[in-house]
């Protein structure tokens, strides 16, 4: 396992990470997320990310669980806030008041001191920025957050926070976390260039287009029996990937990823690890051997020929805007 730098900070992070949405309290039984939170530890994956609203907050006390005795110098923890975690008018959004309890909350359910990165789970419209990114600047200086980011923040977004952040004297933020994918570009053309520029990283979700890009989802054919498509809380995202085009798109990946020597998992894996902006892929896991195949995609360069070949195959599929 290869680490990167988390922007322009000095926090190393894993190349691919272990996060915990869909999977912990949720759709497999704690021991079995023991077990995979185990195996990442012995295939060199040290980061790992959740956030207070997976699993309506089970998934941070399985996590939290499944990291107890394990060395807290030797992984880095991240966590997120802004969805709704009860039905009170501040028990959401990024107010303050939220983000102070939510973090204080997701300590206790972690069961740790502090966490490595913060993030913003989404932007709030309805808050003033300044106001978010004071409270996160509390959180810094109290010792309980380390370093501060965001997810699936616009550029302009972006942009904004580095200025307020610059003007006050905050800690800036180092990472945004979107979904990225071969299927899925939509940050390259803005988000990408203005986080560079700004010394920010981006951790990565759905890599492998939540199981649509491993191939085993068949064009004209119903999902298979017990997978993400079925049923439960990732239905939803993986319901617009699931159009016959994409699906045969998809399938002429595989002598693609045969000629690369990896599974159709890795190849995408592997891919989104290409874009120097990434410094890691989240990947999840319902089994263990998921993740020891997952992570055998860190290190691997794709020449340029071959991702040549697979936007030649993807062209009508992908997602840019």
């Amino acid at each position: 396992m290869k680490h990167r730098r988390l922007g322009r900070s000095g926090l190393s992070v894993s190349e691919i990470s272990y996060g915990n949405w869909i999977t912990h309290g949720d759709q497999i039984e704690a021991e079995v997320a023991t077990s995979c939170v185990r195996t990442a530890f012995d295939e060199g994956i040290t980061t790992f990310d959740t956030a207070d609203v997976y699993a309506g907050t089970r998934a941070e006390s399985v996590l939290g669980d499944a990291l107890r005795g394990v060395r807290r110098e030797s992984y880095e923890l991240f966590t997120k806030v802004f969805w709704p975690t009860g039905p009170g008018e501040n028990d959401r959004g990024l107010g303050r008041k939220h983000i102070i309890e939510s973090a204080h909350a997701s300590l206790r359910r972690l069961q740790t001191d502090h966490l490595d990165l913060y993030q913003a789970h989404r932007y709030d419209e309805t808050v003033p920025l300044e106001e978010t990114l004071r409270a996160f600047e509390d959180l810094v200086r109290a010792g309980k957050v380390l370093y501060v980011g965001v997810s699936e923040w616009s550029a302009a977004q972006i942009a904004d926070a580095v200025r307020i952040a610059g003007e006050l004297g905050f800690d800036r933020i180092i990472s945004n976390q979107p979904q990225y994918s071969m299927l899925v570009r939509t940050i390259e053309a803005e988000v990408v260039p203005t986080s560079e520029k700004a010394g920010i990283s981006q951790i990565v979700w759905s890599p492998i287009a939540q199981g649509v890009l491993t191939g085993k989802y068949l064009p004209g054919q119903p999902p298979p029996g017990g997978s993400r498509a079925t049923g439960g809380t990732g239905a939803g995202f993986i319901s617009r990937l699931l159009r016959d085009d994409v699906l045969t798109a998809v399938q002429e990946l595989r002598p693609i990823a045969a000629d690369a020597g990896l599974s159709m998992a890795q190849l995408a894996v592997a891919w989104v690890l290409q874009n120097d902006n990434v410094a890691s892929a989240i990947i999840g896991a319902s089994r263990p051997e998921q993740v020891t195949e997952n992570v055998k995609a860190a290190g691997v360069t794709l020449d340029p020929a071959l991702l040549a070949r697979i936007d030649t195959v993807l062209a009508d599929v992908i997602t840019r805007g």
